[in-house]
């Protein structure tokens, strides 16, 4: 099987395990003794460590694999999934938001339009885009994209993961819920299809302005709430300490969110999470991509947005 690369303190059994393979490999080396019964039973117990740590993650585990440094990102997903792609910048009132990244794409030969938050891989680069953290003039630019694909008849595609809205004060002075809620109107009743997918982190009113689709769906090992763990144990808890129970009170992972209605889906990542073959997890949502703008694509522009609007009104809906 694929090595695993191990990163959390939670993966220490299966570091475990790998390190003893290792030294056994080491020791037939060295020896040239044959190994390899010994070698097959510590790879099953490896394949079967795996899958019962990767299956039954907490949802503080969850956060910590979406956060991984090594995890893909929008640019990652455009490079893996789109034939060709044209980056199209600025809000036209105030600048280019380097958080929200966007353009025309083909995918198959089809023309869409993808945007996503983009948070960097280093600390150069995340200083850039600030962190996947957009300032009002990314959801503006965002919305100037969709409008700009529902000109042409093109699909929209958005990619989620940040940490949030930047909350600074010249964010707010520009006018940073106003943004995000025109969004939240205008994708309503966009009339082209949109296919939203939770790829990392999905917090608050910054994952929400790119976040209103026909389909919505979320990587197998990621999380969507209104509040961060840590956020969440600091208001309630007066402190970081309790983040892990802010996390399973949350109910913030995919299995929550499908659970609760308020997603359409869960995307299968690799065994390990989706920076150990970010090449098949690009594929595996290609995938979802094609068969779901192949069957939205066939709905009539009425009942397409009809539907949508129906879908998000019947969430948090409660009869006694």
């Amino acid at each position: 099987m694929e090595q695993i690369k191990t990163s959390f303190d939670f993966e220490k059994p299966l570091s475990d395990l790998m390190q003893q393979i290792d030294k056994v490999k080491q020791v037939s080396e060295k020896t040239k003794v044959d190994m390899s019964a010994t070698l097959a039973e510590l790879a099953q117990k490896v394949d079967v460590a795996s899958h019962q740590l990767y299956n039954n993650l907490t949802g503080w585990q969850k956060v910590q694999m979406s956060r991984h440094a090594e995890r893909p990102q929008t640019l990652d997903y455009i490079k893996y999934i789109c034939d060709d792609f044209i980056e199209l910048h600025g809000d036209r009132t105030v600048k280019d938001d380097k958080a929200i990244v966007g353009g025309f794409a083909t995918i198959n030969g089809q023309t869409v339009m993808i945007i996503g938050h983009q948070k960097g891989k280093n600390t150069k680069e995340r200083q850039y885009r600030n962190f996947g953290m957009a300032n009002p003039e990314g959801y503006r630019k965002a919305l100037r994209l969709m409008r700009l694909a529902e000109k042409f008849n093109k699909p929209v595609i958005t990619l989620i993961d940040t940490m949030g809205a930047y909350p600074g004060l010249e964010a707010e002075e520009r006018g940073q819920g106003e943004a995000i809620a025109r969004n939240l109107l205008e994708m309503s009743v966009l009339k082209v299809p949109i296919l939203c997918f939770v790829v990392g982190e999905g917090a608050s009113g910054g994952a929400l302005g790119i976040g209103i689709g026909d389909k919505v769906y979320m990587l197998e090992h990621t999380w969507y709430s209104v509040i961060s763990p840590e956020s969440c144990s600091s208001i309630l808890w007066r402190s970081w300490d309790f983040k892990e129970r802010a996390a399973e009170c949350l109910k913030l992972t995919s299995d929550n969110m499908l659970e609760n209605k308020l997603i359409d889906g869960i995307v299968k990542e690799p065994l390990g999470g989706a920076h150990q073959n970010p090449e098949l997890m690009a594929e595996t949502l290609k995938s979802h991509i094609v068969a779901d703008l192949e069957a939205l694509t066939k709905i009539p522009v009425e009942k397409l947005v009809a539907t949508r609007i129906d879908k998000f009104c019947a969430m948090g809906v409660v009869n006694e």
